[in-house]
């Protein structure tokens, strides 16, 4: 008797918790929200430099490829110049007339470009 007095309880307690279905109102209609016009199209990336083939002459030491990077200060260079050392963090400022040489694991000049 105690047990099917327990399972009558718990049933209604059960019972209980069930999800009593919510009435809504209905929506009103209302006229189409309004837009503002459209920003103007852009039609360039404002900011970034576009990259001219050798804007800072880095063809005119294609002569030091192969050489050791101490040779780079007697190059007798008129411009601003970078060194970037194999595996090295370079800085992510862009200057298209700055040369870059890059070297190699033995200090080699590897590559000579702009930026």
């Amino acid at each position: 008797m105690i047990r099917l007095t327990a399972l009558a309880l718990s049933t209604l307690a059960l019972g209980a918790c069930m999800a009593i279905p919510l009435q809504t109102a209905p929506v009103a209609q209302t006229a189409a929200p309004v837009f503002d016009p459209a920003p103007a199209q852009v039609t360039g990336i404002a900011g970034l430099q576009s990259r001219e083939p050798d804007a800072c002459h880095a063809g005119s030491y294609r002569h030091a490829l192969g050489q050791p990077g101490t040779v780079i200060p007697s190059l007798g260079l008129t411009r601003d110049y970078r060194v970037v050392e194999y595996r090295g963090i370079e800085p992510q400022e862009y200057d298209p007339l700055r040369i870059v040489f890059r070297l190699d694991a033995a200090g080699n000049i590897q590559n000579i470009d702009c930026g």
